[in-house]
């Protein structure tokens, strides 16, 4: 299996300045990866719309709801970290990691980013990051 994150779809320096436009951020690069179709995006709202993916520690995890699955392709994740907080729902987000999970691959995928953003070191380590590399060496065995 091709890692789920690649340099490529690792952003330092978000352009978005509110939660949908983040989404649709986070949405684009997966899209750009070929992990999804165009359509994702729509489902990725929704599921936002629903339930808010806001984890703690500055970070969301937009994904799309069950009936976007057919416009997942293959697993990824896509890692945007913003220098301005945007406001999600109240809460200040500066990371903001869309994740496409075929056929349920995204609860490990969930499981190893939750376990990087609870500890508060590792969060300050990947404010303070200065290269993609870094952010992927941080992130550790995401791709295992």
């Amino acid at each position: 299996m091709a890692n789920v994150l690649e340099l490529s779809q690792i952003r330092l320096g978000g352009t978005a300045t509110d939660r949908d436009g983040a989404i649709a951020e986070a949405a684009a690069i997966l899209t750009e990866a070929g992990a999804v179709t165009p359509e994702y995006l729509d489902y990725m709202l929704q599921r936002e719309n629903t339930v808010s993916t806001y984890m703690g520690n500055l970070l969301a995890i937009p994904h799309g709801t069950n009936e976007g699955k057919d416009t997942i392709l293959e697993s990824a994740l896509s890692f945007v970290r913003y220098d301005e907080p945007i406001d999600w729902g109240g809460e200040e987000v500066r990371f903001v990691v869309g994740i496409a999970g075929k056929e349920n691959g995204h609860l490990e995928i969930l499981t190893k980013i939750a376990i990087v953003f609870s500890e508060e070191d590792d969060v300050a380590k990947l404010v303070a990051a200065s290269t993609p590399e870094e952010v992927l060496d941080l992130l550790g065995d995401i791709n295992d």
